[in-house]
Formats: C-alpha cells, sequence, structure tokens
C-alpha cells in the first residue's frame, strides 16, 4: 500500500498580548487540529504576514502599540492580506463597537469569555463563508454619523452581514446565559432553606416550638427548615452515663 497523504492543516494566527489567553486560545483550536501561531500584539503580527499567509487571523482588541481595529485596518489596506479573514475578540459593550468593526473591515466578533463550542462554529463560519464571498472588496465606501462622530465603511455587503450577525449571535448567547444563571439562582432559593432569626427552644428537653405554636423534637424542625440530614452517634459523656461499666 501507497503512503496515505496527511491532510494540511488549516494554519490560525492568534494576536494576543496576554499570554494566558493565546494560550487557552491555542489549546483550544490545536485539539480541533488547527496549526496555530502567536504574536503578542499587531506589530509582531504584521512582521508575521510578512512571510506567512494563515487561513484566518484571530485578534484581540485592546492591546499595546497597536490595537486591534488598528491592526484590521493595515491588513485590510493590504491587497496581499486583504481577503485573509479577521475575527475580533471583544467584550462588545459598547454599539460603537460594532461601527469600529466595520470601519476596520473586520469579518466577525466574539465576545470575551467564549465557550469553546461557539468558538469553533464561529472559526468554521468564517472560513466558509471566506471561499464564498467575492475576492474583491468594494472601494465605494459610505460615511456615516454615529454618537457624534463620522465613520467611513468600505466593507463589502456580506462582510457587513457577517459582522452584524455574529453581533445578534453574540447577544443570544449572552442572554441565554444570564437566562440559566437567573434559573439556577431561582432553582437554588426555592430549594434551599435558611434557619435565621429566634428560634423558641426548651431549655430542658431541647425540643423546638415551631411557626403553628406546637412543640416538636429539634430534628424533625431542623429537617423542614434546611436541606441537613441527620447521623446517629453517641458522644462521651452520654456513652459514660448511660454505660458507665463500659468506661471503666
Amino acid at each position: 500500500m501507497g503512503d496515505v497523504k496527511k491532510r494540511e492543516k488549516t494554519s490560525v494566527l492568534i494576536v494576543e498580548d496576554s499570554s494566558t489567553q493565546a494560550k487557552i486560545l491555542q489549546r483550544t483550536l490545536e485539539k480541533h487540529d488547527y496549526e496555530v501561531y502567536r504574536t503578542k500584539d499587531g506589530k509582531e503580527a504584521l512582521e508575521y504576514l510578512n512571510d506567512r499567509m494563515p487561513a484566518i487571523i484571530i485578534s484581540d482588541i485592546i492591546m499595546p502599540e497597536m490595537n486591534g481595529y488598528e491592526f484590521c485596518k493595515k491588513v485590510k489596506s493590504d491587497e496581499r492580506l486583504r481577503n485573509i479573514p479577521i475575527i475580533l475578540l471583544t467584550t462588545l459593550s459598547e454599539p460603537e463597537d460594532v461601527i469600529k468593526g466595520l470601519e476596520s473591515g473586520a469579518d466577525n466578533f466574539m465576545t470575551k469569555p467564549y465557550n469553546e463550542q461557539a468558538l469553533m462554529s464561529r472559526v468554521h463560519y468564517v472560513l466558509i463563508n471566506a471561499e464564498l464571498r467575492d475576492s474583491k472588496t468594494s472601494e465605494m465606501g459610505i460615511e456615516i454619523a454615529f454618537a457624534g462622530k463620522k465613520h467611513f465603511i468600505t466593507s463589502n455587503r456580506i462582510q457587513i452581514l457577517d459582522l452584524l450577525i455574529s453581533t445578534y449571535e453574540n447577544a443570544i448567547q449572552k442572554t441565554r446565559e444570564l437566562e440559566k444563571t437567573i434559573a439556577e439562582l431561582t432553582h437554588a432559593n426555592e430549594t434551599i432553606k435558611i434557619l435565621k432569626g429566634l428560634i423558641p427552644i426548651c431549655a430542658n428537653c431541647k425540643k423546638v416550638r415551631n411557626d403553628a405554636g406546637y412543640w416538636e423534637q429539634i430534628e424533625m424542625y431542623i429537617r423542614q427548615h434546611s436541606e441537613a440530614e441527620f447521623t446517629h452517634g453517641m458522644c462521651p459523656d452520654c456513652i459514660q452515663q448511660l454505660y458507665p461499666k463500659r468506661t471503666k
């Protein structure tokens, strides 16, 4: 039998100044059989791109020297590099982030923190769309005003649609995560009972007076007002009192 040729791995360039975040992202991508290269900022990434052409770039926005928007603009203004899709990692806390992303020519957004499934789905989606997208980005742009500032958008229509869809998906994902957290907290509040306030207890037999005014064993009262369970044993004082011969 002849040698089976190995499938060439899809290369990804990570642009991230946080070493911890970059390593986590690299491990996730390599786990899914991507070939990963890392750079710590936009300047180093541009030097890397002088000699290599990754299939996709994943870049943080907040970085020293050159932020993600500036880096993205430089890549998209380079005739040789402009067709490389770029995913920007952001908190997406303001609507202006979307405008800046469009202005810079970004292809997609991914919000932090992100889960593995959502990240890989987004990478796969962007790579497929990159193959379908027209290789020529229109030189004609549109100037828009937003939040008191003017922005010039040159992204093509598919790129704009991709970016807006990713923004919507991120919003839906965050909403679902919030709904899940609220549901978990609601369930916890419904199931967890907390003992608080003054509890009337007999000084002699240690029975507790419940809310209805009846006296009951303390074990029963605690079971009804908490999630605690009891195991029974005997302390040394009681053993000595009840079984004095055994303790001699």
